[in-house]
């Protein structure tokens, strides 16, 4: 799980409460390193307790891309019939 921070001294917070590992973000087309976000990587977290923190110091999360893809709905077994 990834959480996001604006402020340096906010990520590190977090992460030295929820035992993580700070980082410095790049969102793709920006070229100025003050508007890139602060990372907080997070294996294993309270969820109750993450969501507080996030909170108290303005930050959000993004969803682990290394998640593995939902099974698609299952594909029709016979034609679509619009009339009857």
């Amino acid at each position: 799980m990834i959480a996001y921070f604006w402020e340096q001294d906010d990520a590190v917070a977090v992460a030295e409460r929820l035992g993580g590992e700070v980082r410095r973000g790049r969102f793709h087309g920006e070229d100025d390193d003050e508007d890139h976000p602060w990372l907080v990587v997070l294996d294993e977290v309270d969820q109750a307790a993450l969501d507080e923190l996030l909170t108290e110091h303005d930050g959000w999360l993004e969803p682990d891309t290394d998640a593995p893809p939902a099974t698609p709905p299952p594909l029709p077994t016979a034609p679509k019939r619009f009339k009857k």
